[in-house]
């Protein structure tokens, strides 16, 4: 019988327990990052049972960061933050100084070094990419302005700690020889830093753009992915290699540069199966490196340590953007998208911690801090939905767009979504003279329709309440435009409960999902591919 290797065993090891605790998270509607991180913690050295090889995983790990860097880069917008540079930048920079300060407080009462102290509360200071992102496209705001305001106070924590990963090796480094050795250090980093973004910007910028061009013309799409991974993974050896700086570093550049392309949209669908699964085992070696009994062997410290995260650099990033003039909604929206730490805060970690900078205490507190913060942080978005809900309800929340004071009586249409598709059918329907009732999770959502017959209901349509005040019960029909196929059957399911005769139409992206929503209750389900096939075939035949 085989015998499974040491880096066979880890990988499958970590992967299979990383699933199942993943698909477990996300069926309790917890992100599935929790799940990762217990898997690393169930076979980590601290927990009884199987152990991986902690050296093995540490080195799988590193191919983690440096992918996860480049889809930061790859998703970094220049554009996007100088839209809202005004309060993105200032916002950010106070939010991070504030937690350092916070952290460096705490790290005093606990007798860590100042230096470990201002480590620890910068590692507290920067929300997980993966985690708001996906706290934003769940409730489709990305595209409005406090989404937009989120994202780029995150591009702009992101590019701090991309400047810490550089600096903090220097100076660890340069401590033995005192102040003047630390300069000189620091001046020698910096130099190679710049030496290495002048190479990117001068070099980089044109090879890059045009080696991607030309395997794009290839027609290959085998050697398009292969080319992708080799320009992340070979500029990131190449940064460390000849001019010093850090492998995430050197990603994150070759993400920034690709990201100018027009072939980066697909550079990163093509690369995102494999980065996602060492994401995944990046996310485990960080479970395996934490030691569950700071939980009962320093529990006070872990409680400040998750209120620095969740409410210290909250309630400050809060009334910054009071202060920037800002509705309290949007306010709140970007409160609770800081309230958590993740993906860089372990990188800077597991840096800290090997450089000496921070104590195990330390390292161990971050891992329990962003753990206890990702699994409590959906928990302030309800709380602020139900909030905002309850204010809309108080005051005959279902607004109308034009004159209608409240939702249209019954025989009304009710549409789900008022994106790309669903703003396409409200429009089509009110100028046929249909009374439309549209259900938006976003008050801030565009394209709005001027018409009196239009009546906005604010709210998630997968709750009962929502659905209520845009009275489905008196519906004659209902569209349900959103893409979220989970979400589109819990509105089909609960629509259908409540109005048994009402003829239900949804939008899905294959038989699979059609044959789920048609179980829950839809009567029609159009297939977008399957519409443009058929009206393609249709001009076939029309030429004929």
């Amino acid at each position: 019988m085989p015998h499974a290797t040491p880096l066979i065993a880890t990988i499958v090891g970590g992967i299979v327990l990383a699933f199942i605790l993943g698909a477990l998270a996300f069926r309790l509607r917890l992100s599935p990052l929790i799940g990762y991180l217990l898997a690393g913690v169930l076979i980590g050295p601290f927990t009884p049972g199987y152990v991986a090889d902690q050296h093995l995983a540490n080195e799988l790990a590193e191919l983690g960061v440096i992918l996860l860097m480049f889809g930061v880069g790859l998703h970094f917008s220049l554009k996007d933050l100088l839209a809202v540079k005004t309060i993105a930048i200032p916002g950010a920079l106070v939010q991070i100084a504030v937690a350092i300060v916070l952290g460096a407080g705490l790290g005093h009462l606990l007798g860590w070094s100042i230096g470990a102290g201002l480590v620890f509360g910068l590692a507290l200071s920067v929300a997980s990419t993966v985690v708001l992102l996906r706290a934003l496209q769940e409730r489709r705001i990305l595209e409005t302005e406090r989404g937009k305001i989120a994202v780029g106070w995150l591009i702009v924590e992101d590019l701090v700690m991309v400047l810490a990963l550089v600096l903090l090796p220097a100076l660890a480094g340069g401590g033995e020889g005192g102040v003047a050795g630390v300069v000189t250090t620091l001046a020698i980093t910096i130099g190679k830093v710049v030496a290495f973004v002048a190479f990117m910007l001068i070099v980089g910028r044109r090879a890059i753009p045009w080696l991607l061009h030309k395997i794009a013309h290839s027609g290959s799409r085998e050697l398009f992915r292969l080319a992708v991974l080799a320009i992340a993974l070979g500029v990131a050896f190449g940064a460390a290699m000849l001019f010093g700086v850090s492998f995430a570093l050197g990603a994150f550049f070759a993400g920034m540069i690709l990201a100018e392309s027009p072939l980066s949209q697909r550079a990163g669908e093509e690369t995102l199966p494999l980065r996602d699964a060492f994401a995944v085992l990046f996310f485990v070696s960080v479970g395996m490196l934490f030691n569950p009994h700071v939980v009962t062997q320093a529990p006070v410290a872990l409680i400040a340590t998750v209120a620095i995260i969740m409410l210290g650099k909250s309630i400050a990033a809060f009334w910054i953007v009071r202060l920037f003039a800002r509705p309290t909604k949007t306010a709140l929206t970007i409160a609770a998208s800081l309230a958590q730490i993740g993906e860089f805060s372990f990188i800077l970690a597991t840096l800290g911690f090997s450089l000496k900078l921070i104590p195990a205490d330390a390292r161990d507190l971050i891992l329990a801090g962003a753990i206890l913060s990702i699994m409590l942080n959906p928990l302030l978005f309800v709380l602020i939905d139900r909030a905002a809900g309850k204010a809309l309800a108080d005051a005959d929340g279902d607004h109308a767009i034009g004159d209608a004071p409240r939702a249209s009586p019954s025989g009304h249409i009710v549409l789900v979504g008022h994106g790309r598709v669903g703003s396409r059918v409200s429009r089509e329907l009110l100028e046929a003279g249909d009374r439309v009732t549209i259900v938006e999770a976003q008050e801030d959502v565009s394209q709005r329709p001027d018409d009196p017959k239009a009546t906005f209901v604010a709210g998630n349509a997968a709750g009962r309440d929502v659905l209520k005040r845009a009275r489905v019960a008196e519906a004659r029909l209902l569209f349900v435009a959103i893409p979220e196929s989970f979400e589109a059957g819990q509105i089909v399911e609960q629509a259908r409960a409540m109005n048994p005769g009402l003829r239900i139409v949804a939008r899905t992206h294959g038989d699979a999902e059609a044959h789920h929503l048609e179980t829950l209750g839809a009567d029609l389900t159009i297939i977008g591919e399957s519409e443009i096939a058929r009206r393609m075939v249709d001009q076939a035949l029309v030429g004929a």
